[in-house]
């Protein structure tokens, strides 16, 4: 009997999983949009960065070239992981009343957006695969190759946390409808776009900033959504720091997916339903 209540919601979820993917080709232009935004900071990237190291055998904090150049290589697939999500849509749902019906529904609500995010998440790593090759094809360029197993495998382990972190980021943002209905937006633009993406080394490795700055961001989520799972794959920490890098990553989604529940649950006290 529980193996075909169990098998009953695994279908349900694989159906969400189903029309979510149908649904992202339905909104086809906002998809190439957010394809083209990451490419050009890419491009961006890489033609900075390529330019500062014309020397090849000289090292800029900590980099080669190779390794600067797959830096930017990687915040393709990185960011294809880590945020694209469609949690980002829970704020207007919430401002205009529309979670009324998801409530009404026998589904768990973060499982469900989880399962969202994995349908955006799924067709944009095949996008970036596709991005990734054909840049390469194009630039040609001198390029750092991960050999190592141990970093591959914490590399892929710190893009989970990363998107947990994301996630529980992109709820607690989402959240503020709840008390302000006006500002359903507002709030991701702050703290997605700008703080998340400028402290996270989506636009450049952290190691730019100084290293007092740079200490001051270790105690925050923001560096193991990017910055943290390139620089396990690049190999530029010990294991063991890799593997401390990857107990506080470990800490912090843990933390903000408590906060996030508790946000949920006193969110759900004061939800009116407005516009419905």
């Amino acid at each position: 009997m529980s193996l075909i209540v169990t098998r009953t919601k695994m279908n349900k979820y694989l159906k969400i999983l189903e029309i979510s993917l149908q649904q992202e080709f339905t909104y086809k232009l906002n998809f190439i949009m957010w394809r083209i935004r990451n490419i050009m900071q890419v491009l961006v990237f890489f033609f900075l960065w390529s330019s500062v190291f014309q020397n090849s055998n000289v090292n800029y904090f900590g980099y080669s070239k190779e390794k600067i150049i797959a830096y930017a290589f990687l915040l393709i697939f990185v960011r294809a992981i880590i945020m694209s999500s469609r949690s980002v849509d829970v704020a207007g749902i919430i401002s205009n009343g529309e979670l009324s019906n998801l409530l009404l529904k026998p589904i768990n609500f973060f499982k469900y957006w989880i399962t969202r995010d994995i349908s955006s998440k799924f067709l944009n790593i095949i996008f970036s695969f596709v991005e990734i090759t054909v840049l390469f094809l194009i630039l040609k360029p001198e390029i750092f190759v991960q050999t190592n197993f141990v970093n591959i495998v914490l590399f892929v382990a710190s893009l989970l946390i990363a998107s947990l972190i994301f996630f529980s980021i992109a709820m607690l943002t989402s959240f503020v409808p709840f008390w302000i209905p006006e500002i359903s937006w507002g709030a991701q633009f702050l703290v997605i776009v700008i703080f998340v993406e400028f402290l996270s080394g989506a636009f450049f490795p952290l190691d730019v900033f100084p290293t007092f700055i740079q200490n001051i961001l270790k105690f925050t989520p923001f560096p193991y959504l990017v910055f943290v799972p390139i620089q396990t794959y690049l190999g530029n920490e010990s294991i063991q720091l890799s593997l401390l890098s990857l107990t506080v990553g470990a800490m912090w989604a843990l933390i903000l997916l408590f906060i996030t529940k508790k946000i949920w649950q006193k969110g759900l006290k004061v939800y009116e339903a407005i516009g419905r």
